[in-house]
């Protein structure tokens, strides 16, 4: 099996993806799963861009033998849409991920938290921190009480610029987050929970289109789709796509 690099979203760090990597493993996939720059608690994140998280993921896979599977959860989605042009992977698998620039979101929480995020700071240049209730409300709305907290613990801050980079594409003149034009040059999947409201399955659609990728939807399911009830569905049928697009690729 090759290598399947995993890439964490906003405010996390590898450490997401403790148990969703286990079914890999078990399967014979080497998994790396890396803190994206500033996550590990040395350098911190300010001033951080979108393109620093992607070039990031590029040059752990420049130093791998052979080309890996890119898999990203919500804005660790966009990382990989982002890195997937040079990388050429594999394959690609995007888990509630950020939509690329261009993409508009589809409900009126994605627009209250865009415009929640070009209030709270002015500038480009600061870290923020994760909003706890918001992340309780959404984002880890499926995830039992006990667990939820040990995940709310764990956070840590996030590029100001790279947030704005993702919800507010468009006060960027330069693009950053595009994908460019016409799909990428891989498989790809892109898998929304049917509940989800923090990337909703119909920006998640709209995403796909995009980038001609196939299109999921887990029924029931919220936006941790990497540790909520139902995770263990969401890696299998990972998997069984990744069985398939492996001998097509």
């Amino acid at each position: 099996m090759p290598t399947v690099v995993m890439t964490h979203g906003a405010f996390c760090g590898g450490w997401v993806f403790e148990a969703f990597r286990a079914p890999f493993e078990a399967q014979g996939w080497t998994v790396l799963a890396p803190d994206l720059p500033g996550h590990s608690g040395a350098g911190g994140v300010a001033g951080l861009s979108m393109t620093d998280y992607a070039k990031a993921i590029e040059g752990i896979c420049a130093d791998l033998p052979e080309r890996p599977v890119l898999l990203g959860h919500s804005m660790g989605g966009l990382v990989s849409q982002m890195a997937a042009r040079r990388v050429q992977p594999r394959a690609l698998v995007l888990l509630a991920p950020s939509a690329p620039w261009g993409v508009s979101g589809s409900s009126i929480e994605e627009a209250i938290t865009a415009f929640g995020v070009s209030m709270a700071d002015p500038f480009w240049s600061s870290s923020v921190n994760a909003d706890r209730t918001l992340m309780r409300l959404h984002g880890l709305d499926r995830v039992p009480t006990e667990a939820r907290t040990a995940i709310l613990d764990r956070l840590t801050p996030e590029s100001g610029r790279a947030v704005r980079e993702v919800l507010n594409w468009w006060l960027d003149p330069f693009m950053t987050t595009s994908v460019g034009t016409g799909p990428l040059p891989c498989p790809s999947l892109a898998i929304a929970g049917e509940r989800d409201v923090v990337h909703p399955s119909a920006t998640v659609r709209q995403t796909a289109q995009r980038i001609g990728a196939s299109f999921r939807v887990m029924p029931g399911m919220s936006h941790w789709l990497i540790g909520e009830a139902g995770w263990e569905a969401v890696a299998e049928t990972t998997l069984a796509w990744l069985a398939e697009a492996m001998v097509s690729a």
